[in-house]
């Protein structure tokens, strides 16, 4: 027996283009798709998968501890195995799946493994590159991080995001300095993870030829390196956390240390709260707000990843011990 091939795509973007909150969008929306999302964090723990909202019928796994371009790309070959085997023998199903990888990720050797192993290419087909570009910090890092530029190069659809917190003008410049690098995508706007769905699933718009044409060396093996400077680590405790101590700590540590603070995010556990608390920032924009609630008999604790350049870890650390709530 034949079965279709199950389409996929690459929703990527550099570190808080905010693929996170368009993928919330996408799995909450009654389109009718099953999906499968394939998450990765880079870092020694994730975060994200706490932050999706998982509707029934929905498949979320999570690789974390590398880039899925490098370290655990053969996990990414062994978790699309794994999926295709239980969907033919029925213990799941799904029509489709969407893969999102870490901010810094290069999206040649994830879309590569769609046509260089075989068991891949007999299930799959890769539908569309997504990337996601968040029009207030997109000039800085296009200048910086060449893994920023390879996300433009390589997309099929660029969505624009944070566009409301810049002038018009600048969004008119990044357009044309996008057009620039990829001709070919498309570009559009999401306001707030808010997308038309079919001009994400279902495009076909992935087009080995015109990949080729951007690196000749597509089907070989790709390496890469980030950068050196760019680190991540998580922070983590079972204590429960002063709600005005660790707003202002986290106040400071943005005001003082935004510049070099990429990415960050993170689930807390407050004392006397019944619901998660989420926060999430690029730079010097942060954003917090109610979670999922903590189910009776949960191990209630704290998670932050923070990612960046030069990062004070030692103040990160002091920091969150301070923010402890004290018994009453």
């Amino acid at each position: 027996m034949t079965y279709p091939l199950i389409p996929v795509t690459i929703l990527t973007g550099f570190l808080g283009s905010g693929k996170t909150t368009l993928l919330n969008y996408i799995l909450k929306q009654s389109h009718g798709h099953r999906i499968a999302v394939i998450e990765n964090e880079f870092g020694e723990a994730g975060i994200d998968n706490e932050l999706l909202v998982q509707e029934p019928g929905e498949q979320i796994v999570e690789m974390n501890n590398g880039c899925i371009c490098c370290t655990v790309r053969g996990d990414l070959v062994r978790i699309l195995g794994e999926l295709a085997s239980k969907r033919k023998a029925g213990t799941i199903r799904f029509d489709r799946v969407v893969i999102e990888t870490t901010g810094l990720a290069d999206p040649a050797p994830v879309a590569q493994t769609f046509f260089v192993d075989e068991d891949i290419v007999q299930n799959y087909m890769l539908d569309a590159i997504i990337t996601m570009v968040d029009a207030k910090h997109a000039p800085q890092q296009l200048d910086e991080h060449h893994e920023a530029q390879k996300q433009v190069g390589f997309a099929d659809r660029i969505l624009l995001t944070k566009t409301d917190l810049v002038d018009a003008q600048d969004v008119v410049t990044l357009r044309r300095r996008l057009s620039g690098i990829n001709p070919r995508a498309s570009i559009a706007e999401s306001h707030k993870g808010v997308a038309a769905i079919d001009q994400i699933l279902d495009i076909r718009g992935f087009n080995l030829n015109a990949i080729l044409d951007i690196e000749p060396d597509f089907l070989n093996d790709v390496a890469h390196e980030h950068d050196d400077d760019i680190s991540s680590f998580v922070l983590r405790t079972t204590q429960p956390m002063d709600l005005e101590k660790i707003e202002d700590f986290l106040s400071a540590i943005v005001q003082v240390h935004g510049a070099s603070l990429m990415r960050y995010k993170g689930i807390l556990s407050i004392a006397n709260f019944d619901k998660r608390v989420v926060f999430q920032g690029v730079h010097m924009l942060m954003g917090s707000d109610l979670g999922a609630p903590w189910v009776d008999g949960e191990v209630r604790e704290s998670k932050m990843v923070f990612i960046g350049k030069n990062m004070p870890r030692e103040v990160l650390e002091k920091g969150l011990a301070n923010s402890v709530a004290t018994a009453p």
